[in-house]
């Protein structure tokens, strides 16, 4: 999960594509207030609740019926899947951060089927 850091992030990520994002503990500033700390959407028939601090999950995702949840903060790559609910941790695809791999994630729905991949981009 790419840190957005300021606005011109995402007007590229918008030239790309379609950009779903959520505000991290360093976007800060009159722009970054309108960037929801929480989002959770409808992708493909899968639930999928974004948010940058995985200790602040305030709800049961299973029981929310959420597939996926997906966190930054740490910046240290996460796949893992806990009582059928993907956890998943892109780590970062920008500047070195510590001594944590660059990374990235791929994520693939089919229908209700979910699978996930980390990317290293550092080899």
């Amino acid at each position: 999960m790419q840190r957005l850091g300021k606005p011109e992030v995402l007007d590229g990520l918008r030239a790309i594509a379609p950009v779903i994002a959520v505000r991290g503990n360093n976007d800060k500033g009159k722009w970054a207030e309108t960037i929801p700390e929480r989002e959770t959407v409808e992708i493909a028939d899968v639930s999928i609740h974004l948010l940058h601090i995985i200790k602040d999950l305030a709800i049961d995702p299973k029981q929310a019926g959420i597939r996926v949840v997906i966190s930054g903060h740490s910046h240290k790559p996460l796949l893992e899947e806990l009582d059928e609910v993907l956890f998943l941790n892109p780590g970062s695809a920008g500047p070195r951060r510590f001594k944590l791999p660059i990374t990235l994630a791929h994520l693939y729905l089919d229908g209700a089927a979910v699978q996930a991949e980390i990317v290293d981009l550092s080899v």
